[in-house]
C-alpha cells in the first residue's frame, strides 16, 4: 500500500513524464515480487508513461529498511520511504507521514490514557470519540464492513494461492470440518478459518484491511467476525471494539513499529494481536486495566518474532501466525478477564521493549528472505535443491 500511495503522490506531481524509474531498496527490493510492489507502482504510473524497477536489496539507506527512489525524465527525484500499515516519511527531516494528517491524539501512552478513562469514568472508545470528528464511526463501519466481506470471500475461496509456493488455501476446509466438531473444539477451529480467509485473500491479492499491516490483517477480522457471530454482539459494539484496537495499533506506531522490515513479526502480527486482545476483553466488559492487561500479553508473548517470508510472500510463516495470534488474543482476553487488572509490565513498556528488540535484531530476519525459515525454506519441494524462489 506504501508504494502504491507513492507512485499516486509522484504521478499527481509529473502528469507529462515520458518515463518513469523506481528504484526499490533494502527489504522492499528483497520481498517486492512477493508483495506485488513492483505491479502496486506499475499500475499506477504506466497509465502516464513507461515505467522501469530497479532492485537494490544490496543497498539499505539510513532511516528505514522500505526505501524507493522516484525518477522521471522531468521533475526532481524523490526519496520516500514505507514505514508500515500504507504510511509514508520522506525522511529523519520530517516528521510528517504522507499523506499529511493532523495529530489529533493529546496523548500517547497508555498509561496516560488509562489515568483519563479512571478519572473520567470512560472507557478507551470514548478517548477515541472525544478526540476524533464523529466521522469517525462511519469510517468504522466501512472498516468492518471490509474485514466481513474478506472472511466471507476467503472462507468460499479455494484453489492454490499465486506464487512458486503452490499452497493450497486452506480457510474453506477449515470452516467445513470446524462445523463437524463440538462445541468446545468449534469455537477454536472457526478462528483459525476466519483468520485464514482473511490471510488467503491478501495473499491473493484480494481488498482487505491493513490491521494494522496487510501481512497480519486476519487477526482483528478473525476475533470480531467469531464474536460477532457467537455472541452477537451488535455493530455498534464492534465499531467501539475497533476503536479501541485502532488506539492501540496508533499507541505502537507512534512510539515504536509496526514494520516488518524495521523491527521484524513481532511489529505485526505481534501487534494486531495486541490490538485484537483489547478489542475483545473491551466487548466482554473489561475494565481499562483489564482492556491494558490484555493489550500487554498480545504483543510481549510475540516479542522477538522474526519477519522471515518463503520466498518474499505473505504465505509461510506468515498465514499461520495469523490463525494461532487470533486465538492467542482470545486467549489473552481470557486471562486478563480472570485478573484484577494488576500486573508488573505495562503495556507501554513492552512497546519500549519491543522497539529496542526489533532494532537488536539482524537484518536477516527482518522482511529479507535470507535468514530464518526463508533460508531453510527457499529450495522447498524442489529435489535438485535448486532455489524454487
Amino acid at each position: 500500500m506504501g508504494p502504491q500511495k507513492a507512485a499516486i503522490i509522484y504521478k499527481a506531481k509529473h502528469p507529462d513524464a515520458k518515463s518513469f524509474r523506481v528504484i526499490l531498496y533494502g527489504s522492499l527490493a528483497a520481498t517486492g515480487k512477493g508483495h506485488m510492489t513492483d505491479t502496486a507502482i506499475t499500475d499506477i504510473l504506466s497509465s502516464v508513461a513507461p515505467v522501469e524497477i530497479v532492485w537494490r536489496s544490496d543497498l539499505f539507506l539510513d532511516y528505514h529498511p522500505n526505501a524507493m527512489l522516484f525518477e522521471t525524465d522531468k521533475g526532481e527525484p524523490w526519496t520516500v520511504y514505507s514505514v508500515g500499515g500504507g504510511a509514508l516519511s520522506e525522511g529523519p527531516q520530517t516528521t510528517d507521514l504522507l499523506p499529511v494528517g493532523d495529530d489529533i491524539y493529546d496523548l500517547t501512552h497508555l498509561v496516560d490514557i488509562k489515568h483519563w478513562c479512571d478519572n473520567n469514568g470512560r472507557t478507551y472508545w470514548e478517548y477515541v470519540a472525544k478526540c476524533e470528528d464523529p466521522s469517525i464511526w462511519d469510517y468504522l463501519q466501512t472498516v468492518w464492513e471490509a474485514m466481513q466481506a474478506a472472511v466471507e470471500r476467503g472462507i468460499d475461496g479455494d484453489g492454490v494461492l499465486p506464487g512458486p509456493l503452490n499452497l493450497q488455501r486452506k480457510a474453506s476446509t477449515y470452516y467445513i470440518k470446524a462445523k463437524g466438531y463440538k462445541q468446545s473444539l468449534q469455537t477454536r477451529a472457526l478462528v483459525y478459518a476466519y483468520a485464514l480467509a482473511v490471510s488467503e485473500e491478501n495473499a491473493s491479492g484480494g481488498t482487505i484491511v491493513t490491521a494494522p499491516t496487510c501481512g497480519a490483517c486476519g487477526v482483528i477480522p478473525a476475533v470480531l467476525y467469531h464474536l460477532s457471530r457467537g455472541h452477537n454482539f451488535s455493530d455498534r459494539k464492534i465499531l467501539h471494539a475497533l476503536a479501541t484496537a485502532g488506539l492501540i495499533g496508533n499507541i505502537v506506531k507512534e512510539n515504536a513499529s509496526i514494520s516488518g522490515a524495521d523491527v521484524g513479526c513481532q511489529g505485526e502480527v505481534g501487534v494486531a494481536c495486541a490490538m485484537a486482545s483489547a478489542a475483545a476483553c473491551q466487548l466482554f466488559g473489561g475494565s481499562p486495566s483489564q482492556i491494558e492487561y490484555a493489550a500487554e500479553m498480545g504483543l510481549e508473548h510475540h516479542l522477538g518474532m522474526t519477519c522471515d517470508p518463503v520466498c518474499g510472500l505473505v504465505q509461510i510463516p506468515c498465514i499461520e501466525r495469523n490463525a494461532f495470534a487470533a486465538t492467542r488474543a482470545l486467549d489473552s482476553n481470557l486471562y486478563a478477564s480472570f485478573s484484577d487488572g494488576k500486573h508488573r509490565v505495562s503495556f507501554d513498556r513492552v512497546v519500549e521493549v519491543m522497539k529496542q528488540t526489533g532494532h537488536d535484531l539482524p537484518s536477516l530476519y527482518k522482511e529479507t528472505s535470507e535468514g530464518g525459515l526463508a533460508k531453510s525454506l527457499s529450495n522447498l519441494g524442489n529435489p535438485d535443491h535448486t532455489n524454487q524462489c
